[in-house]
């Protein structure tokens, strides 16, 4: 079972005309300060954040008690100008997580209406997560060949396929920059996830790394699933016969 908290701005639209023609600069000066003390705040507490579409952030909160989304709103709300609201959500998925989490939200079942946070009973028991880490294969050669805007539109036709692959699964894709992508999941299955990359080789030539990260909490997660993606290219420069998937359990 996982808990993803939704963090979104509110009354975001609106507070945007206010600003008035020349306001573009200005808000992605925002938005990407916002995705910094998001990430910061909840990563110093062991969990990790992604980024959605830019007015809000998905974290992966295994273990965060309501107590702790409220000092985390606090200091977001002493940081910054403007109101969020939090939807917490656990399920057996992450898709059914963050439809729980929405849920909450749209039927306003309120943790803590001073906060402005949703959700159900938290759970005291969630856990293990996994997180799927790939990056593109030779991302070097590729952009040899292609402008800086072609490398970008490939990256995003990927992370679209990527996207609706896991999706059909129960699992959520993060593009993370770069050439990186991160899924969320709790049953990671390499026979599933070996055909998306044999999908991807086929129609565009590119190959994937992916390492896999199994632990409590989503930051462990995280950093068991870079440490496989390093031993992948380790025995690749080492000589060794090559993998493109391995997994890490804590």
């Amino acid at each position: 079972m996982v808990q993803l908290t939704l963090i979104k701005i509110t009354g975001y639209g609106p507070w945007t005309l206010t600003l008035g023609s020349d306001r573009e600069h200005r808000l992605q000066m925002l938005q990407a300060s916002l995705y910094h003390e998001i990430q910061k705040l909840f990563s110093e507490k062991n969990c990790l954040a992604f980024p959605n579409r830019f007015d809000e952030t998905f974290v992966i909160s295994n273990g965060l008690t309501l107590d702790e989304h409220i000092e985390i709103q606090k200091k977001l709300a002493q940081t910054f100008e403007l109101s969020f609201s939090m939807s917490i959500g656990t399920g057996n998925t992450p898709f059914e997580a963050s439809s729980n989490a929405d849920k909450a939200r749209r039927t306003k079942t309120f943790l803590n209406q001073d906060y402005t946070i949703f959700g159900f009973p938290i759970q005291k028991e969630v856990g293990p997560v996994q997180i799927i880490h790939m990056d593109v294969d030779g991302s070097t050669s590729i952009s040899a060949n292609k402008t800086a805007y072609e490398v970008s539109s490939l990256i995003l036709k990927l992370y679209a396929e990527m996207s609706e692959f896991f999706l059909e699964r129960n699992s959520l894709a993060f593009f993370m920059g770069g050439d990186n992508f991160m899924v969320i999941s709790t049953n990671a299955n390499k026979d599933e996830i070996s055909k998306f990359l044999d999908t991807v080789k086929q129609k565009h030539g590119i190959l994937f790394n992916c390492g896999i990260g199994t632990a409590q909490t989503g930051r462990d997660a995280a950093k068991l699933a870079t440490k496989s993606l390093d031993a992948i290219r380790d025995l690749r420069d080492s000589g060794k016969q090559e993998t493109r998937i391995l997994e890490l359990t804590c």
